[in-house]
């Protein structure tokens, strides 16, 4: 097995930073990780401070800024934040959840330099989605939401939480998705944190798992729009396996908004921070890696101990630990955490066998 050059990757800067600029949302979906309420949350970042960290990240390259939540635009200063960034030159993407997107706030997102946002449909139809979303109507101001940022020429993508009470519906959003004309189907997989705990049961098992994974793949070349797995991170191992047994030649994207570099990038790739500062190997994995209110962003990226394990994948145990895929795949950190208590163990939801565990 060839192993991966730490000091290098220990020197990347993040490509995706997933902020929580607000907890504060006017919807109260099943699975939240942060079990946000629409009431005023204590201690988070004021402009000033916001802009701070946008340039202490900025010191570690360009990577893309998720502003997301809650419901990043139930704060007021939203678009002087992304337009700060965009000045800056870091790549500014916004995830609503589309029931506040009007044609108002549309043309702000692009004037501020907005480059793509995210809304969820997690049902295909109204009594599914809302089911989901805990408000009724949510799915048709969704829509609304979409039709709105279409008109401001606001790319956008569909994100979908697979459970098993709206697996079967998956090729019916897949299909609205491309309807819409989404530039992106994002499916995630159920980590059982926050609300989600409450809903750990209608997570799928692993055949479930492994089975859905598969057919996200065949549909890579029967619609016209990208298609990417997170909290999903077998879903890298199996584009290789098929791609080598269909003797095919695939092309794993390593730039822009939708890239397949890696399963698992917690830590790697990929970091969250709270609406109060703390920075998480992800917003699934509750583990306090540093607060921006006391240490630069940059020096938390660069030095926190967590990170440092989670960039080194010698140290993963369990059937991980062995696994010829660790590279590309890596499991689910934040799923090992719940399961054991140890981030650093096996992935609960994974079938594959390893071929050194085979001998």
């Amino acid at each position: 097995m060839t192993n991966i050059n730490h000091n290098k990757e220990k020197n990347k800067g993040p490509r995706l930073v997933a902020w929580e600029v607000t907890k504060r949302c006017n919807l109260s979906c099943i699975h939240c990780r942060a079990s946000a309420e629409n009431i005023s949350y204590e201690g988070e970042l004021d402009t000033k401070a916001s802009f701070r960290l946008l340039d202490e990240i900025s010191k570690t390259g360009s990577p893309i800024i998720i502003l997301t939540g809650g419901e990043p635009l139930l704060r007021s200063d939203i678009f002087e934040i992304a337009q700060y960034g965009t000045d800056k030159g870091l790549k500014m993407v916004m995830a609503p959840n589309g029931t506040l997107v009007n044609k108002i706030n549309a043309k702000k997102m692009a004037e501020s330099g907005i480059k793509r946002i995210s809304i969820s449909i997690d049902g295909a139809s109204e009594k599914e989605h809302d089911g989901f979303r805990g408000v009724h109507g949510a799915f048709a101001a969704a829509l609304e939401g979409i039709r709105c940022a279409k008109d401001a020429g606001i790319e956008f993508q569909i994100n979908t939480t697979i459970t098993t009470a709206n697996l079967k519906q998956i090729p019916q959003i897949l299909e609205l998705a491309v309807k819409l004309g989404a530039a992106a189907h994002h499916i995630f997989l159920l980590v059982p944190t926050g609300r989600g705990k409450y809903i750990a049961d209608t997570g799928l098992d692993p055949v479930e798992y492994e089975r859905t994974l598969n057919w996200f793949y065949d549909q890579r070349d029967k619609v016209d729009l990208q298609l990417k797995a997170t909290c999903a991170p077998h879903y890298y191992r199996i584009l290789r396996q098929r791609a080598h047994r269909e003797g095919k030649t695939v092309s794993f994207a390593t730039h822009g908004m939708d890239a397949v570099t890696r399963g698992c990038l917690g830590g790697i790739g990929f970091c969250f921070i709270s609406h109060k500062g703390v920075v998480k190997p992800c917003g699934f994995l509750n583990l306090n890696c540093g607060d921006v209110t006391k240490v630069p962003f940059d020096e938390i990226w660069a030095n926190s101990e967590t990170f440092k394990t989670l960039r080194n994948y010698n140290l993963l145990k369990g059937k991980c630990g062995i696994c010829e895929y660790q590279q590309v795949c890596g499991g689910c950190r934040a799923r090992a955490f719940e399961a054991s208590g140890d981030y650093l163990e096996e992935e609960p939801l994974c079938t594959y066998i390893p071929k050194t565990a085979k001998k």
